[in-house]
């Protein structure tokens, strides 16, 4: 019976799920619709009309973007979870694309998108974008690396606890203690004495008067006490019934939830047993084909290879040519066409290659013409090219074709499927055997020499053209200084010197913030807001995680290779780049210019240390290359203080690294600064392709993080703290200052006296009113700087018209007068 009930519930829990993957498909064949017309879109000439439908294809895709992923956490079929996954990929790779489209078109990396929620009735929650739950379960660390990371870790513990301590050292602090509690002892027993002399004084004999006085007093205080809880209590209910304030019986989970926290685990117990099935299955069946199938296969290849040469040279009365490995070899032999057609698609191809050449010289021609047809689309904002939405047609293709008439009342326990292993593994097969049957290029190479040896000689020219065009490209590979040694070795290395650590336990979860809720409204009156907090965590989530968490979506979107993370001291820039880290499990090596200080000296350690940390961030990938004070390496004048440093010898040498990474390299440097005013803006701006701004909290992620900090510290949170005052009155402080701050009053003590005295915000004024705040003047000058950035610059001249004023200086007329004007200068000096 039990067993007949787990399986129905099993059949019930993926029944659920298939269906919201079946929605989320739906919706995204509708999309598919819309952005793959028929006919394409004619060009469109407003401009926030155009930005309106990117920012409505970026909120659905979202949408997607969560159920998929939702579904590929909980989806036991391991075939299925392949699909989905590839879907899923798909979509974080479209939402990418149109946020880089977003920031191309309004020139700015944050946007502000009210009335789109509002036309779907969705929160600013439903836009949060999600961090896929299998980015932690593909990217493990390798175990050498943990182990080397726990032995320094071990080795360095010891001498931080064991401290060499004289005998006089140790008496003294012996001594030191028993004083101590003497003295605490005398102070209990003085105490004790003056409670039973006072008890000896008051044990005098009241009059009836007195005894009256005495009890109308303790009557008031009494009464007093239960009206007040009894106002107290009602204006909870009140509250509560006005829906101002959360029922308190809500706010604990549930049996409910708990028990679908609890269902989630066990699904992820067995999503795991299901695909080590799976796996072992796929071998089993792999070894069975390869058996079984494989003579045939082979042997059958080579029949119609064979007659292929034979038919081609009844045809046209010669032996043809063998197509390239590029080509695709003998794969292009078994479609269904005929040699004649065969023969044409290859020197067609041949014509192409030839024409290619030929057109290098008709270039200056074209120019004009497209020049006249960039013009004609000015006119009209049209969208960039997608490389996710073929991939996307052919996961939905997939679902439709496969899955969703796919009658699976029988598969109560989602297991894996004979048959599709069989049929994908019957391609993989195929593949590798037709690489062996392509070794029948040197069978047709005799076949010419025998019959046609003017067409062999030919053959030859052409092998020795490729073989040398093969090796120019080798000269292009950087130069291993460690080829000598082992990844093991370098890793230690790494973290002796301190340049490999491990990250922080954070989440980026964790970085408390609000909702830019007038972000709208002040851009519609010409007033350019300050991003939130909860703007800084969803693009470190698009430009950061995605591509580092997925290897799909790294290379195929735009590779964003150095983000620079600039705000005052204490908002979380430092917190951010361990989140990354922890996020995609990725590593992080430290190349600030203080940790870097004194390491490696001279030109060839400094190129060992930098070869050495790319080297094994790129074997070792998903990486982080974090650079703490990244102003620092760009200094405009080097201060007197930090001369003996040297903070500018990465300036030269980590642009030209930076460029090594390319887009299968799963890399990113993480640049964090407090100063970016005091550094060379254009170095700084070419080393760093994304620049994010962020700001001191305004008063919504304020109220956030006082309320959840205090929380994290062991505090309770009462209606006797008003956060909200609190709130207001710590305008200008950072999320640092408030942890400093709490961490001085929410002591282990005073969480023990919460019951009787809850938590007040008057207790916060004091430790806050000794910090010094962000003031605005600084914020202004940070705004004012990252105005002279290259996307601020777009951004002030899109918001002043000047773009459009601009817009003819770039045609051929007025670059040949400027040049003529420059001329005529020259010569009058």
């Amino acid at each position: 019976m039990s067993q007949s009930l787990s399986s129905s519930h099993c059949l019930h829990y993926s029944r659920t799920y298939n269906q919201m993957w079946a929605d989320a498909q739906l919706e995204l064949s509708r999309l598919l619709t819309e952005e793959l017309p028929a006919e394409p879109r004619r060009p469109e000439k407003d401009r926030v009309v155009f930005f309106q439908r990117l920012a409505m294809l970026y909120v659905r895709y979202i949408q997607i973007f969560r159920q998929l992923e939702e579904v590929y956490d909980q989806v036991v079929h391991p075939q299925k979870r392949k699909d989905i996954r590839a879907t899923l990929e798909g979509v974080m790779g479209r939402v990418l694309e149109l946020k880089n489209e977003m920031v191309e078109k309004e020139f700015s990396e944050y946007h502000y998108m009210d009335d789109v929620l509002h036309d779907f009735k969705l929160t600013p929650a439903d836009l949060e974008i999600p961090i896929p739950r299998y980015f932690k379960e593909l990217q493990e660390r390798t175990t050498m690396l943990t182990e080397i990371l726990k032995m320094v870790e071990v080795t360095e513990s010891p001498e931080r606890l064991t401290k060499d301590m004289s005998q006089e050292e140790a008496i003294k602090v012996i001594q030191v203690a028993e004083r101590a509690r003497q003295g605490r002892l005398r102070a209990k027993l003085n105490q004790n004495s003056r409670r039973n002399m006072n008890r000896m004084y008051s044990t005098k004999d009241p009059g009836a008067a007195a005894i009256e006085l005495a009890a109308v007093c303790i009557q008031k205080v009494w009464r007093g006490y239960i009206q007040r809880k009894r106002v107290k209590i009602a204006r909870e209910e009140e509250m509560i019934f006005l829906g101002m304030v959360m029922d308190p019986k809500y706010q604990v989970p549930c049996p409910a939830v708990i028990t679908v926290q609890a269902n989630e685990a066990c699904t992820r117990i067995k999503r795991e047993d299901r695909n080590a099935d799976y796996q072992k299955s796929a071998v089993a069946v792999t070894n069975q084909l390869q058996d079984v199938e494989g003579l045939n296969m082979s042997e059958s290849m080579k029949y119609q290879i064979r007659q292929w040469f034979i038919e081609c040279r009844d045809a046209t009365g010669s032996f043809p040519d063998y197509p390239d490995v590029e080509a695709g070899g003998s794969a292009l032999l078994f479609t269904e066409k005929t040699p004649t057609q065969l023969l044409e698609e290859i020197a067609a191809k041949e014509e192409e290659e030839a024409s290619k050449k030929s057109k290098g010289n008709d270039k200056k021609k074209e120019k004009g013409e497209k020049d006249k047809k960039k013009e004609e689309e000015e006119a009209g904002l049209t969208m960039l090219p997608s490389a996710f939405l073929s991939d996307l047609e052919v996961a939905n293709k997939t679902f439709v074709d496969f899955w969703k008439t796919r009658n699976e009342s029988s598969n109560f326990h989602q297991r894996h499927e004979v048959e599709l292993i069989k049929e994908e593994k019957r391609k993989v097969i195929e593949a590798k055997i037709r690489v062996q049957v392509d070794e029948m290029r040197q069978e047709l190479a005799e076949l010419k020499l025998a019959v046609d040896k003017n067409k062999g000689g030919k053959t030859k020219a052409n092998a020795k053209k490729k073989k040398g065009s093969k090796s120019g490209k080798k000269k292009q590979k950087e130069k291993d200084l460690t080829a000598d040694r082992t990844l093991e070795s370098l890793c230690q290395e790494l973290v002796e010197q301190g340049l490999l650590k491990r990250a922080n336990t954070v989440r980026l979860q964790d970085y408390l913030g609000d909702y830019n809720y007038l972000g709208t409204t002040l851009r519609q009156n010409d007033i350019e807001p300050m991003p939130s907090l909860w703007d800084v965590r969803q693009v470190l989530t698009l430009y950061a995680i995605l591509p580092l968490g997925s290897q799909p979506v790294h290379e195929k979107a735009t590779l964003i290779k150095a983000i620079l993370l600039a705000g005052p001291a204490g908002v979380g820039k430092k917190m951010l780049v361990h989140a990354i880290c922890q996020e995609t499990d990725a590593n992080l090596f430290d190349l600030s210019p203080l940790n870097t200080a004194g390491k490696y000296p001279g030109k060839s350690g400094l190129a060992m240390m930098l070869h050495m940390v790319f080297k094994v961030a790129r074997l070792l990938q998903p990486s982080v290359i974090w650079i703490g004070d990244a102003e620092k390496m760009f200094y405009k004048k080097v201060p007197e203080e930090v001369k003996e440093l040297d903070p500018k010898r990465l300036e030269k040498d980590l642009p030209k690294s930076l460029k090594l990474i390319k887009g299968e390299d799963r890399v990113l440097i993480v640049g964090t600064t407090k100063d970016p005013l005091s550094a060379d803006i254009k170095a700084l701006c070419k080393m760093y392709s994304k620049i994010l701004l962020i700001p001191r909290p305004a008063y919504g992620s304020r109220y956030i993080l006082w309320k959840q900090l205090i929380r994290k510290h062991g505090g309770d949170v009462t209606s006797a703290l008003d956060l909200s005052s609190l709130a207001e009155i710590s305008d200008g402080y950072t999320p640092g200052h408030m942890v400093r701050v709490i961490r001085s009053i929410v002591t282990k003590r005073r969480i023990l006296q919460q019951a009787n005295r809850p938590l007040t915000a008057a207790e916060f004024i004091a430790p806050l009113a000794k910090i010094y705040p962000v003031l605005q003047t600084e914020e202004d000058a940070l705004k004012n700087w990252y105005a002279k950035t290259p996307l601020g610059k777009k951004r002030t001249k899109a918001a002043t018209g000047k773009e459009e004023e601009q817009a003819p200086v770039k045609s051929k007329d007025a670059k040949k007068k400027a040049k003529t004007k420059d001329a005529k200068k020259k010569a009058k000096k």
